[in-house]
């Protein structure tokens, strides 16, 4: 099974500052990995929350 890589952090620390600057209410968590480019690097059959034995 591949590796799940997250973005650097610095990329991370971005957007979160981006955020804190903004009005509006959170984005949902897909829009959240869209914008981090972690679709790229999950395969699409991975889901969040699910249990591997």
């Amino acid at each position: 099974m591949s590796e799940i890589k997250q973005p650097p952090k610095h990329l991370v620390r971005e957007y979160l500052e981006r955020r804190a600057r903004e009005n509006a209410p959170p984005p949902t968590p897909e829009e959240i990995r869209r914008q981090l480019g972690w679709g790229m690097l999950m395969p699409s059959d991975l889901k969040m929350g699910t249990n591997r034995s």
